[in-house]
């Protein structure tokens, strides 16, 4: 299994791969609106909706009951659990979505794991490459730094997590279970379960002066 023998849950990332490479048998048996783009290496299961305008290259596995949306494109590498919806606009490489997870609207899934009902709102991103491309580390609660070993990895999100729109997640963020991470935040590091993160921003408002 795909989590099997992981001391941290980021390990599975760099095995999604060699399991779709052992475990993918492709088949259709959703439904295709139109005329969405499917690879050779792809399974889409049974009740899941696969709009007009769609990419799926593949090795990629998804689900039952699914929802795949105009203008969302599946790289190589993702695995997505039943009664997962992926958005316009969206794009997804090297991850794995669990049941229920929600990505609707402009967001970017690179390297990542979502779990239960996880949900993005529209614009979150992501991030899974630093500035320098070196490895990137998790940055704990306590100040500490645990090498990840990957030189790409994007976020662990935990089951009921929430983005709000437009946030930013920096390289090798975890956010705990039924944590929220306010709209518009720029995220690093660990967020415990059941928290907050807010991001307020300061205005001023001032008269025209025409």
């Amino acid at each position: 299994m795909l989590f099997e023998n992981t001391a941290n849950v980021w390990e599975a990332i760099g095995k999604i791969a060699g399991y779709l490479q052992f475990s993918l048998r492709p088949a259709i048996l959703g439904e295709l609106v139109g005329k969405p783009y499917i690879g050779p290496d792809v399974f889409v299961g049974e009740g899941t909706i696969i709009e007009h305008g769609a990419m799926i290259k593949g090795p990629a596995w998804i689900g039952a009951n699914c929802h795949v949306r105009n203008g969302c494109y599946v790289r190589e590498n993702v695995i997505v659990g039943d009664d997962a919806v992926l958005g316009n606009s969206c794009e997804f490489k090297n991850c794995v979505l669990f049941d229920g997870a929600q990505v609707p609207h402009f967001n970017y899934v690179g390297d990542s794991v979502l779990g239960y009902k996880s949900h993005l709102g529209a614009g979150a991103i992501l991030s899974n490459v630093k500035l320098d491309h070196g490895e990137i580390a998790v940055e704990t609660e306590d100040g500490g730094r645990v090498p990840s070993g990957l030189r790409k990895f994007g976020a662990v999100l935990g089951d009921f997590a929430e983005v709000g729109c437009n946030a930013v997640l920096n390289p090798g963020s975890i956010i705990g279970r039924r944590s929220v991470v306010y709209p518009g935040a720029q995220w690093r590091g660990v967020l415990p379960a059941n928290s907050i993160a807010k991001f307020r921003q300061s205005f001023s408002v001032l008269a025209r002066r025409d």
